[in-house]
């Protein structure tokens, strides 16, 4: 199920926290039954890794966990954990097959969160991913703040980590403050110094979520953490769809999911979480392939990728050419073309001022049955 670079053919594996670092989102919650229909989808979409929850919570947290675990979905399941043992045996209760063991790496978390040093952090880290090891997971060592960290001392972290058995390291942008360039410079650095595999995991707090967990990639990680429409903790994380879509059309990438799935899972996400999908989202929201204004929605109809970057349906989602203030003539012709009606230039000049000054009115496009009554109207004054 991995994503495949067509020119050099490196395979690159999806995490999904949705039902984890998604869910941390601020008044945020999922009921139950909600996280097994996520996780379901995810696993349908074909992502390689979920990362669905926190096991030491107890309650519901570890009862839904311990739901997704007896589905076998094809992916993995993955469960967060400190670096406390006791967080690793919760997680083995709930039979995942995989752990993530996150631990603070930046002086800023180890001196004003953690109140410690970085040789405490390290012998944690080890003796969590030992126990862990001893009892058969994959584990990816998470370091928190990795941006804001001593890159001699992720390095140091990442080599103690590899020692006691880890399976990768998750680079953590935790409040978001990497760009492209430095992004791709350290992890470029982190992999030829410990030749350890990286997972990118990014937030959004300054809009550069997807772009750093891409550029990690070409820095030479394999793994990229994502959630659907970029849920996540403050601004969010990288968007599942724009990281895959990216891949494909902007750097030659194979995908091997079901993308014709985005919309609907964007939408069921959504609404589970109470947050709205903006129209404007990049490519799942209704906007993507809604064109008004007449130069683009003429393009558009004589050849639809003048103005769209791929398929509406190859994200579940369609073409629709609205008419409003911005509306040229030749999409007015077409739109009457569906109704079967032919206008010729007379009436079509005629129902376009029309059709102006009712959307500055309505301060929005118009509706179907709004243009067939112009049309109406119009005839009648003849």
């Amino acid at each position: 199920m991995a994503i495949i670079d067509k020119v050099n053919g490196k395979k690159i594996y999806i995490v999904d926290t949705t039902l984890r670092d998604g869910e941390q989102t601020a008044g945020v919650v999922f009921a139950n039954n909600e996280k097994l229909t996520i996780a379901q989808m995810l696993s349908d979409l074909g992502v390689n890794q979920l990362e669905v929850g926190i096991p030491a919570m107890g309650g519901d947290e570890k009862k839904s966990i311990k739901a997704i675990c007896k589905k076998k979905l094809k992916s993995s399941i993955m469960a967060w954990n400190r670096a406390v043992i006791s967080d690793i045996e919760h997680s083995m209760d709930c039979e995942v097959d995989a752990v993530a063991i996150s631990i603070s790496v930046s002086d800023i978390h180890i001196q004003h969160k953690l109140k410690t040093s970085r040789e405490w952090v390290i012998e944690n880290m080890i003796k969590t991913v030992e126990f862990a090891k001893k009892n058969k997971l994959y584990v990816s060592v998470n370091g928190e703040d990795s941006s804001r960290a001593d890159i001699e001392f992720l390095i140091t972290f990442i080599e103690a980590a590899k020692k006691a058995g880890a399976d990768r390291f998750r680079y953590c942008d935790t409040v978001g403050i990497m760009n492209p360039f430095n992004i791709k410079s350290n992890i470029n650095t982190l992999i030829e110094k410990t030749k350890f595999p990286i997972e990118m995991h990014t937030h959004n707090d300054f809009g550069m979520a997807t772009s750093n967990a891409i550029a990690g990639v070409i820095g030479g990680a394999d793994y990229i953490g994502v959630t659907v429409n970029g849920l996540g903790e403050r601004a969010g994380n990288a968007a599942l769809e724009e990281v895959l879509m990216g891949l494909k059309y902007v750097h030659g990438y194979e995908l091997n999911v079901d993308t014709k799935m985005f919309r609907e899972v964007s939408e069921y996400v959504s609404k589970a979480s109470g947050r709205e999908l903006p129209a404007w989202k990049a490519i799942v929201g209704s906007n993507m392939f809604k064109h008004e204004s007449g130069i683009h929605a003429d393009g558009a109809i004589k050849n639809p990728e003048n103005y769209e970057a791929f398929n509406p349906k190859e994200v579940g989602l369609e073409r629709q050419i609205v008419i409003g203030k911005h509306s040229g003539k030749a999409a007015l012709v077409n739109k009457f073309k569906e109704y079967s009606i032919e206008l010729n230039e007379n009436m079509s000049n005629k129902m376009l001022q029309k059709v102006r000054e009712l959307s500055v009115m309505l301060k929005r496009s118009l509706f179907d049955k709004e243009l067939v009554q112009i049309y109406n109207d119009l005839l009648e004054e003849q």
